[in-house]
């Protein structure tokens, strides 16, 4: 929970020779199931990406994905779990892009997927994702960690109006990245007539790497 990043980022940042180059926070599904209080569960991420802004390292957070989409819960707990995940997406989203931070709208990006492939991308608990749905999960995050370090191709960082890019009140960017997965919000313009600004982008997102059989040793 993010009550937990205070400690893990106090690890993190104890030996600071070197810091590191970017973290990537991924958090906001178990606040929910334990209905931790939203400007509670902001508050801890905020600090975090505050802290690690501050010793150098850059921050990209994978917001609170879909409650909705897990398989064992049924309606109106869908319903509900969806609300208050998209509710804490948004929230979360001011906090870190405040703090100096990039986020990466988890959302119901995963649904489809995992909805098709469930077997294969939950757990045995069919709730937490297995290995190769962590690995799903990550390559949605990559393209933004990839832009944060400098890494992506610099006409990659200019909005693009035929997707719907471009900059808007942080709060706005917010609500529409909840409602939208695979939406980044990044800081832009410190303040304007309606607050700060942020660039909202929809970068591509690459696909996990089929992996290919390993090969046999052939019998003596």
């Amino acid at each position: 929970r993010s009550d937990d990043l205070d400690r893990q980022v106090g690890l993190v940042l104890a030996d600071p020779d070197p810091v590191p180059d970017i973290c990537v926070i991924m958090i906001g599904a178990n606040d929910v199931t334990h209905r931790m209080p939203p400007t509670r569960s902001v508050r801890h991420l905020s600090s975090a990406v505050r802290r690690l802004r501050t010793a150098g390292a850059e921050v990209v957070v994978g917001t609170c994905p879909d409650l909705g989409t897990i398989e064992p819960v049924q309606q109106p707990l869908r319903w509900l779990a969806r609300r208050a995940s998209r509710q804490l997406a948004a929230a979360q989203t001011i906090g870190a892009v405040e703090q100096g931070g990039r986020t990466v709208s988890l959302g119901d990006l995963l649904g489809p997927e995992f909805a098709a492939n469930p077997r294969e991308l939950f757990g045995p608990d069919n709730y937490h994702p297995s290995a190769e749905g962590y690995a799903t999960a990550a390559m949605a995050v990559l393209p933004t960690v990839c832009a944060s370090l400098g890494l992506w191709p610099a006409e990659e960082e200019r909005p693009d109006a035929s997707r719907r890019e471009g900059f808007l009140p942080v709060a706005r960017a917010a609500a529409e990245a909840a409602s939208e997965a695979g939406t980044e919000v990044t800081a832009a313009m410190p303040s304007g007539p309606r607050g700060p600004w942020a660039l909202l982008k929809r970068r591509r997102r690459r696909r996990v790497p089929e992996q290919e059989p390993a090969p046999v040793a052939p019998s003596n």
